[in-house]
């Protein structure tokens, strides 16, 4: 089934805030089996809303709209939908008594115009918004379907995972099984290289590959009359995948690579402290951001300067000045000096050429070391990057940090 998302919302077109929603739904139509052809942006203003609904159903089945649901004059999205798909308002009373019960909680009472969200077309599917006060819906007419669900990311998402999903899947006339596999250390162009053959003759399963900061993922996905059959045929195109790229591919679950690496550091009741200079605390950052890591993270160093080096990690004025920081030699310093101050099986450091400045002919923007100490044993990773920015730069070595301790951790 062809698919449209579109956006209103005058705040929109204004860039007062970042359009999250399409993103989100264009990944989940996908995986679920969907093609969607276009995305539409649109103002608060019934006349464009209607030009661009009749535009997209001209090619598409199913539009998934957010937006414009909310209590004010501005709201118009029921209004257009309801024209457009030949129906007209209704007061749903369960709508009005649930937003009701809301505002009693609150212990405040309901504004006048929040009614406005309880009229609702009346031959809809309405769907249950459990994290906000406006309803989703559904509404077909002649084999053209229209998903309205709310505009805040939190309510939209709740209501499509709960509601709208379920809605779609009862009518996409078989189950859809996919997996998604993320790959470090090559680029999209080299991945899809890799599977080419595969890609160029698919039909079901079908493969598709998506570039990401500093990686790269493919997702697997087939429909089938049953989960079983959908399920195999996921399983047996992904060992033919495995085969051919499996030396890039970190995650078979979807996980990144912090996740990755923190769970088998928890699993593992491996304990973890780090030396960060020039991602200044980022690796830290993303490590503490896996659920249940205080069980293993010890402590994490940021010593931006010579001085600070010397002082937290004991790394000599020797290797500073003849090797300087930005060197093998530094990195592995910095790497048994968190040994030495926390004790930690798996001690981590980083030392390198942000940019944009900084850089010499020698000693490149990107060139980033990378020391680890693992039970005793010392290894360390020179890394070369293409220049791209500062914030690239420092997030791509942070990647490589985890890369090279996800293999490290493999052995």
């Amino acid at each position: 089934m062809r698919a449209a998302i579109l956006s209103v919302g005058t705040e929109l077109l204004f860039g007062q805030i970042i359009n999250t929603n399409s993103v989100y739904l264009s990944r989940e139509l996908q995986m679920m089996g969907f093609d969607v052809l276009y995305h539409y942006t649109v103002g608060d203003n019934a006349g464009r809303l209607k030009e661009i609904l009749r535009a997209a159903f001209k090619d598409c089945e199913l539009v998934v709209a957010t937006g414009g649901l909310g209590p004010t004059q501005d709201d118009l999205t029921k209004e257009a939908v309801s024209d457009v798909q030949e129906d007209h308002l209704r007061l749903h009373e369960p709508s009005l008594e649930a937003m009701e019960k809301i505002f009693s909680r609150m212990n405040r009472p309901m504004p006048e115009n929040n009614k406005k969200q309880a009229w609702l077309p009346s031959r809809a599917v309405i769907f249950e918004n459990s994290e906000g006060t406006a309803p989703g819906f559904a509404l077909e007419n002649g084999g053209k379907t229209i998903i309205c669900l709310p505009g805040p990311p939190r309510e939209m998402k709740s209501v499509f995972e709960n509601k709208a999903r379920p809605f779609l899947q009862s009518k996409s006339g078989g189950v859809i099984a996919h997996k998604i596999l993320r790959a470090f250390g090559v680029g999209e162009s080299v991945f899809e290289t890799e599977l080419l053959d595969l890609i160029g003759g698919q039909t079901d399963p079908t493969l598709a590959t998506y570039a990401g900061e500093g990686e790269c993922s493919l997702r697997i996905a087939s429909k089938r009359e049953s989960e079983a059959l959908a399920g195999a045929a996921v399983a047996d195109m992904e060992r033919r995948v495995m085969a051919r790229a499996g030396r890039y591919i970190y995650s078979d679950n979807g996980d990144d690579l912090p996740t990755v690496v923190g769970k088998k550091l928890i699993s593992g009741k491996i304990s973890v402290s780090s030396a960060e200079s020039c991602t200044g605390g980022l690796f830290a950052e993303k490590l503490t951001g896996v659920p249940g890591i205080s069980a293993v993270f010890g402590m994490g160093f940021v010593t931006y300067s010579n001085r600070a080096k010397a002082e937290a990690l004991s790394v000599s004025e020797e290797i500073l000045e003849k090797y300087g920081a930005v060197s093998e030699e530094t990195a592995r310093a910095m790497a048994r000096g968190v040994r030495e101050a926390t004790g930690s099986r798996l001690c981590v450091s980083v030392t390198g050429v942000a940019g944009p400045g900084g850089g010499t002919p020698e000693k490149p923007v990107g060139l980033v070391y990378i020391g680890c100490l693992l039970d005793g044993k010392e290894t360390c990773l020179e890394l070369r990057s293409r220049d791209v920015n500062r914030a690239w730069n420092r997030n791509y070595a942070v990647l490589a940090m985890f890369d090279h301790i996800n293999k490290r951790l493999a052995r």
